[in-house]
């Protein structure tokens, strides 16, 4: 069985998005910033349909990593995103016709729906009977690899605060954001405890790995 993990991208004060999050800017105000590290990255590039090119080195390294060895994927309904209420059953998530997935996708929701495949090899699969049946299934799709934790925020919380997750990288940007949607804000002082396995750094960002002790 492989690990459960998760890569998030967060400012210097701790928040993976920024203020006033909406359709038109998912991320919140300057949440964007927190990602440009990776944008120009090769592995980016090729994972999101951008062809040959980019940049290489250590903040490409790690962007292959976070893909590779993935089998399956979890996030909550707010990240895959389609609005409040019912399902708009047009809505295909943010990320066009061929998601950066290429795994299935299970999303914590409670609004049923069938499952959507999509191009590149993304399915997504809603799951309405809680986290640990998301977890049981993406752990049954994935096989010997690894379910990473897509996001957002609360999800991520839940997962960490339930002791499912094994390791987590969070990559550091040089921006403060001032408010918005802090990564750990419901987690107890003493709920989880971590050991230090790698900190890169490189002009853009930090990367920090850590295992989180059962």
């Amino acid at each position: 069985m492989g690990k459960v993990k998760f890569d998030v991208s967060v400012s210097l004060d701790g928040y993976s998005a920024g203020p006033n999050p909406r359709f038109e800017e998912p991320l919140g105000d300057g949440g964007e910033r927190l990602h440009e590290w990776m944008l120009e990255t090769a592995g980016f590039k090729e994972a999101h349909g951008g062809g040959e090119g980019g940049a290489t080195g250590p903040d490409d390294d790690i962007v292959r990593e976070a893909f590779e060895n993935t089998g399956a994927y979890l996030m909550g309904r707010q990240m895959f995103g389609g609005g409040e209420g019912d399902w708009d059953e047009s809505w295909k998530g943010w990320w066009g016709d061929d998601p950066p997935f290429h795994a299935p996708v299970f999303v914590l929701t409670h609004h049923p729906r069938e499952p959507l495949p999509m191009d590149g090899g993304t399915t997504f699969h809603f799951v309405t009977e809680g986290m640990q049946s998301a977890l049981e299934q993406a752990r049954a799709a994935a096989g010997d690899k690894d379910v990473q934790i897509a996001g957002g925020a609360n999800v991520v919380q839940q997962y960490l605060k339930a002791g499912a997750v094994d390791e987590f990288q969070v990559h550091v940007a040089p921006v403060c954001l001032g408010g918005g949607v802090a990564l750990f804000e419901s987690l107890g002082n003493d709920e989880v405890k971590l050991e230090v396995v790698r900190v890169v750094e490189s002009p853009l960002v930090t990367h920090l790995k850590y295992r989180v002790v059962k």
